[in-house]
């Protein structure tokens, strides 16, 4: 069966480099992976210096939900990355075979979606693949093709979890 559709968005500026975690329980990020971003239900998580009136925000160093949760009971809701470009966050872990976290990549932004891909060295150690090479189908758009099932792709992410 499928994971719940859910997004996970900044509602306020997270700071570039802020870790997250660990992941609790198994990690399996991308197993439902897909091409498409499904619609679904929504959480917006915050991160404020000066806290607001009514909303969650940064305590003792932790990034909470509008309910005051941890990251500990959402962060499995954060959805992968089909792409670079969508990619907010990076799987990290402190040695190989250890706990895993969340690192932002950049300032996410107010309203952004938070997703996450695996850094190089964890994806070298989960082995998956760190490069898909596209090629262009009969209208130009790039594909991905995995090379052994030809089954075609739209984004790299989607072709390297499928690999997996």
């Amino acid at each position: 069966s499928r994971a719940p559709a859910i997004s996970v968005s900044a509602e306020s500026c997270i700071p570039a480099g802020l870790r997250l975690g660990p992941v609790p329980g198994t990690f399996k990020l991308g197993k439902y992976l897909s091409d498409r971003k499904e619609p679904g239900p929504k959480k917006k998580v915050f991160s404020y210096t000066v806290p607001p009136v009514f909303q969650v925000r940064m305590v003792r160093g932790e990034l909470v939900d509008e309910a005051g949760s941890s990251a500990l009971e959402w962060i499995g809701l954060i959805r992968a990355a089909r792409n670079s470009q969508e990619q907010t966050l990076e799987a990290v872990a402190d040695l190989p075979g250890g706990q895993i976290f969340y690192r932002a990549l950049r300032d996410v932004q107010p309203g952004e979606e938070l997703t996450v891909w695996y850094s190089n060295p964890l994806a070298q150690w989960f082995d998956i693949p760190v490069t898909a090479t596209p090629t262009h189908d009969e209208k130009g758009e790039e594909r991905y093709i995995c090379w052994y099932c030809w089954r075609t792709f739209k984004y790299p992410n989607s072709l390297k979890a499928h690999v997996h």
